[in-house]
């Protein structure tokens, strides 16, 4: 039988077929050891085929093959920093959600999200929410970042789960496609997809006011079916978003506004750090790309992974 991925919770999967049923399944063994590095090697999203099996009148699957993915979003694992986790994968697109405070999103939690999703070639949608909580000063800065992205070709949305603005707009994009939601936990990922399909019922918290910090109301990725067609896949707050095994020269690829320019550079392998006849150096002294950008990907180039999680936003 053929199935798809709707809920993993390590090791257990819930598998919906065609037809509409759903089985609670699990890996054969010699799965998990075929050279798959990361520490889920079953995903939501995933199509799988599974045999049925009974045990104690007890009727669950057995997967025993996965389907080539068209593409998947990973960040490092949480305690294994050595090992990657696949969050999702057969995605048509994803909406990271971005509050400018309570929690705040950093500019380099942002970026290298991006990066890893250009690099699995995963559409992303940036939404601010909650604008109906700011006063103006925060929303200048949301239309500075806002901005920013949408002059390297990002679409942005500013939404309001509270008071509906742009939520009928997000929900237009997400009619008869797979979307998933990211972003750190607090941001009102869940909020906002209880206002797209209330029938969900997804649970919800209240930001913690002691450390301004999300509390997790999502322990696992889950894939619900959309009432006006498509899917929504609802994932655990992430904390900081490691990038996973990318070659420092081509780290720039995925950063479009350098991507464009990398030509124009003097040296073919430019990094874009202190060869002289930088294009890219060029257009940061000219305001043409922004500063938080390029100290992102500064960052990224020279792994700098620790002043990354001390810099970024975490909770417990």
């Amino acid at each position: 039988m053929t199935g798809l991925v709707y809920k993993s919770t390590g090791s257990w999967y819930t598998v919906k077929t065609h037809s509409g049923e759903t089985y609670d399944c699990r890996i054969k063994g010699k799965f998990r050891i075929k050279g798959i590095k990361s520490t889920n090697p079953i995903a939501v999203g995933d199509y799988v085929d599974f045999e049925l099996e009974t045990n104690n009148n007890q009727v669950s699957g057995v997967i025993h093959n996965i389907h080539d993915r068209k593409n998947y979003i990973v960040r490092k694992s949480v305690n294994l920093s050595k090992q990657t986790h696949i969050i999702a994968s057969n995605i048509d697109q994803v909406f990271l959600m971005i509050t400018i405070n309570n929690p705040p999103t950093l500019t380099s939690f942002i970026d290298r999200f991006l990066v890893t999703a250009e690099a699995y070639s995963v559409k992303t949608i940036l939404l601010f929410n909650k604008i109906d909580t700011y006063d103006e000063e925060t929303l200048d800065e949301v239309r500075y970042l806002a901005h920013v992205y949408r002059k390297i070709g990002y679409e942005c949305i500013g939404v309001s789960a509270k008071t509906g603005k742009n939520v009928e707009k997000v929900k237009g994009l997400m009619q008869d496609k797979v979307s998933m939601f990211s972003g750190h936990s607090g941001v009102g990922k869940s909020t906002l997809v209880n206002a797209i399909e209330p029938g969900l019922n997804i649970k919800t918290k209240e930001i913690s006011t002691l450390h301004s910090q999300g509390q997790h109301t999502t322990t696992f990725a889950e894939m619900f079916d959309l009432s006006f067609g498509g899917q929504i896949i609802d994932t655990p707050g992430i904390k900081g978003f490691g990038v996973v095994d990318m070659d420092k020269y081509e780290v720039g690829d995925y950063f479009p506004e350098i991507f464009n320019l990398k030509q124009d550079c003097k040296f073919n392998n430019c990094l874009h750090i202190k060869e002289p006849k930088c294009a890219v150096k060029a257009a940061l002294d000219q305001d043409e790309i922004a500063f938080s950008r390029y100290r992102s990907y500064l960052q990224i180039v020279e792994g700098d992974e620790e002043h990354y999680r001390t810099d970024n936003y975490e909770q417990d």
